[in-house]
């Protein structure tokens, strides 16, 4: 009662403090904190507008029912005896962070300390107006957290920028709440620390800063292995990744939608060094070059780096083997990105992936000195940014400009030959025994065929290919297609090697081949003269095989029939020394022999492929698309049909077979083609005779008038039925005196009785009409002068069979009538004639008329103007 005593007294003297309506809070909810980490409660007073800082006192219990006084920020004696040690070695400490806000911290949390803890105010109101305390939980939790390397620590892990590397530690929780983990990678160069990639308790992944853009390019990743581990992956090591790596875990647990972290523990896991990256550049020490030639230098370059970073090479000359890079002028340098910057005489060019050519043409004296390579080795960074890893010169290499003479022989030799049609060959041209290559002579070869003959006779070759001293390859004509369709193929597979293969090599390519190796000079005016050449000895590429042969046999079942009945043939295929074929089918038709229609005509009708597809040739007739069928009876057999026959088929009939032997892939090759016996279709007929003649009884008319031309059928022999005949008649016309030009088709009429009318410039309509059973009516209204010309008709007699089918006559023609169109002249001279006397009388008469409307109105003027000039001086005297 003695410590509580003078708390009336200093009540008394924060009346000037007094809060209206005052609100005390702590955290809602629970705390939770692990056993030896810190606990931190701050406190507040909402609505506080008191002119000095307000004071809190705290208590605590482990029930929650009664408390003990813990601490005051206004009464040094308030705590209790048990908690009075702990005051003074400061760990339970009252900081205050505002005029109403104030923390308490307890250091070193033990289980005892689990409980509840009030914060109040002391007030000194009449009335309560707030709510001035309020109380917390706190639970103390063991510290289940275990945090620790994947591995035993390494004490330092070597990198080349651009490695890749990754790191591991391991992290679990055996406690007894749902708590989640975030686990944070820190990076340490001396003393920063930087956060290099976290993941939270939430599950999400972010990337500290300078790592954003890294980490969405999928190079920096944090993948969990197991149940516990925790992998930071860098795809490539840049420098600034230099340092020591540490894996922080912090412990949260989620009460009522807010997060706690509850504890926090970190390990080292590595330390790692970036090594710099090993780099020489070399060059030939010494090398002579023949004078107008070209010098070719190599920069070899040496490197541990296996990753993708880009070289950016340069070649520098000087007089001197001291030589700087500052003082020597450039001849040329490949950036990174491959763009090469030379001048006309210098060229720079990559050979492989360690080797730079430098090839200055046409050298001379002046060329003679030092030339050394500078390398600079780049890796990509982020943002499509690039840093220089390492750089290297070469030693100077001594060039001496000499006038030396190619010196080379050259063998030929086949790498692969072909055993059977169809095999890929191979040739090899190489060039051997070269002396002063370092005269740098640009070779370029030509390659020749010759038919291998067993006699003496003398037999030309055929050029294949020739190189011109510009590398500019040019086809012979054997070659060319077969070039062009990729058959044959030619390349040079080093600077010494040329190659020749043909892919599918057939009979026709057995035979001797060779090649000749050209050495060009280069002159002063940049030209190429060719200083040499140098003949190979002929490989012979032959296989022993025998002819393919192929036999095609047509019979006929039925040999005798009539018009409108089915033909049918069938044709059996043999073959010998063709491997695995498959046949095509084409049938065709020839006119009998004798028959002067149209000679030596030979119609494809329809055809079978390899691949048992069906085409019709040209078989026109859209009336019969359906009236023929070829079809695969056996894997050697076909048969061929034609229903309704027809007069006009009349004819010879092949089957025209070609075999295919399959080649690499899905191709075929064509083996063999034969044509069998033809098979005749003959019909032994007595039927009519038609002709056709054409009649007109205005065969000369003036313009405008109709032209009327009669097309008239006659038949001979047999008479027929006006129902059982039909006729397709079209009319042509040729606009000349002579028959020199092409014939213009006017109308045709059909046995159907369609008329079909072409289109015609002329102003001129026709019409055209059957007047009688074998009369056709063509009529030219309001002809014209174009109208003018030769006339005749065509036409193609239908007969109706005994069995009831109508069969299509051969076409006749009729001989030509010309008709001449006049013009009249007195019609064309009448109205002019008219138009003109009408128009000169009007002319005359408005003349007269206007000539005496003038001279009458101005002598009518004058008389009236001299009466008044008398009245005037009338009037005067008058006066």
């Amino acid at each position: 009662m003695g410590r509580l005593a003078p708390r009336p007294l200093l009540l008394a003297l924060l009346w000037l403090a007094v809060c209206r309506g005052r609100v005390v809070r702590v955290p809602t909810g629970s705390l939770v904190r692990v056993v030896g980490t810190e606990l931190v409660i701050p406190c507040n007073v909402s609505d506080y507008d008191g002119p000095s800082e307000q004071n809190f006192d705290w208590s605590f219990s482990s029930s929650g029912s009664s408390f003990v006084e813990l601490a005051s920020t206004w009464e040094a004696g308030f705590a209790a005896q048990l908690y009075r040690e702990r005051l003074q070695r400061g760990e339970i400490v009252l900081r205050r962070t505002a005029n109403d806000a104030v923390e308490l911290h307890i250091k070193n949390i033990q289980p005892s300390d689990e409980g509840h803890y009030k914060c109040s105010t002391p007030s000194t109101d009449a009335t309560v107006q707030g709510n001035y305390e309020d109380t917390v939980q706190v639970k103390v939790l063991a510290d289940a957290l275990r945090v620790g390397a994947a591995a035993p620590p390494a004490p330092g892990l070597s990198l080349r920028l651009g490695e890749p590397f990754e790191l591991r530690c391991a992290a679990s929780t055996a406690s007894p709440l749902h708590t989640h983990l975030a686990l944070l990678w820190e990076l340490q160069r001396g003393a920063a620390r930087r956060s290099v990639l976290a993941l939270t308790h939430e599950g999400r992944f972010r990337p500290g800063p300078g790592y954003e853009q890294r980490y969405r390019a999928g190079d920096v990743r944090l993948d969990t292995v197991g149940g516990d581990g925790y992998r930071l992956a860098v795809a490539r090591a840049l420098a600034s990744d230099q340092g020591s790596y540490r894996c922080v875990v912090s412990e949260w647990i989620g009460e009522q939608g807010s997060w706690q972290e509850i504890q926090e523990k970190a390990v080292e896991v590595a330390t790692v060094l970036i090594q710099p990256t090993v780099l020489r550049a070399a060059v030939a020490r010494s090398v002579s070059v023949a004078e107008g030639k070209e010098l070719d230098l190599t920069c070899n370059i040496t490197t541990d780096r296996v990753d993708d970073v880009r070289p950016e090479v340069t070649w520098y000359f000087g007089r001197s083997p001291d030589s700087t890079l500052t003082g020597s002028p450039v001849l040329a340098r490949l950036d990174r990105d491959s763009l090469v910057h030379s001048s006309p005489h210098v060229a720079l060019s990559h050979v492989d992936a360690r080797s730079y050519h430098l090839l200055v043409r046409d050298v001379s004296k002046e060329n003679s000195g030092y030339y050394f390579c500078h390398v600079a080795l780049w890796a990509p960074g982020h943002n499509r940014s690039w840093y220089k890893v390492a750089e290297a010169r070469s030693a100077p290499a001594s060039v001496d400009v000499t006038w030396l003479e190619p010196d080379y022989q050259v063998y030929l030799n086949a790498s692969k030959v072909p055993e059977f049609s169809d095999d890929l060959t191979e040739l090899e041209c190489r060039i051997v025994d070269m002396k002063s290559s370092e005269a740098s002579v640009r070779f370029t070869v030509s390659w020749y065929y010759r038919v291998n003959r067993r006699s003496d006779d003398v037999v030309a070759s055929e050029l294949l290919a020739v190189m011109s001293g510009d590398w500019t390859l040019k086809y012979g004509d054997r070659s060319k297609q077969r070039a062009q369709d990729g058959d044959f193929i030619f390349s040079k597979e080093h600077t010494d090697t040329f190659s020749f293969r043909i892919q599918r090599t057939t009979e026709e390519d057995r035979g001797n081949y060779y090649c000749v190796v050209s050495a060009w000079t280069r002159q002063r005016n940049d030209s190429w003269v060719k200083s040499k050449d140098v003949f190979s000895k002929p490989v012979t590429i032959f296989w022993a095989s025998e002819d393919s042969v192929l036999v095609v046999k047509a019979r006929q079942p039925k040999p005798f029939f009539a018009a409108g009945n089915t033909f049918e043939m069938t044709c059996k295929v043999s073959s010998k020394n063709i491997k695995s074929p498959r046949y095509s089918v084409l049938i065709t038709a020839e006119k009998p022999v004798g028959d002067l229609s149209s000679p030596n005509e030979t119609k494809y009708i329809i055809s079978l492929d390899q691949d048992s597809v069906v085409k019709l040739e040209n078989w026109t007739d859209a009336s019969r698309v359906d009236g023929v069928v070829l079809e695969k009876v056996q894997e050697d057999e076909f048969r061929y049909r034609m229903y309704q026959t027809q007069v006009s088929d009349a004819g010879l009939y092949r089957c025209m077979v070609t075999a295919w032997s399959p080649v690499r892939g899905s191709l075929w090759r064509e083996a063999a083609t034969s044509l069998s016996n033809p098979i005749e279709i003959d019909f032994q007929t007595a039927g009519p005779i038609f002709n056709a003649s054409v009649h007109s009884d205005t065969p000369s008319v003036i313009r405008g008038d109709l032209i009327r031309l009669f097309c008239i059928i006659t038949v001979e022999g047999a008479a027929l039925d006006p129902d059982d005949m039909a006729f397709d008649v079209s009319w042509f016309a040729v606009h000349s005196f002579g028959l020199d030009k092409a014939p213009v088709l006017l109308s045709s009429l059909d046995r159907k009785g369609i008329v079909t009318t072409a289109e015609r410039d002329q102003k001129s309509e026709l019409s055209l009409e059957r007047v009688s059973v074998l009369e056709f009516l063509l009529q030219v209204h309001s002809s014209e002068d174009q109208d003018f010309g030769n006339y005749y008709c065509s036409v193609t007699p239908w007969v109706k069979s005994p069995t009831g089918s109508w069969q299509k006559e051969a076409e006749i023609y009729s001989k030509p009538i010309f008709v001449t169109v006049k013009m009249d002249v007195l019609n064309a001279f009448k109205y002019p004639l008219l138009i003109g006397v009408g128009l000169s009388t009007v002319i005359g008469l408005l003349s007269c008329l206007i000539g005496y409307c003038s001279s009458h109105w101005c002598c009518k003027k004058e008389v009236q103007e001299t009466r008044r000039e008398r009245r005037r001086l009338m009037s005067m005297e008058m006066d």
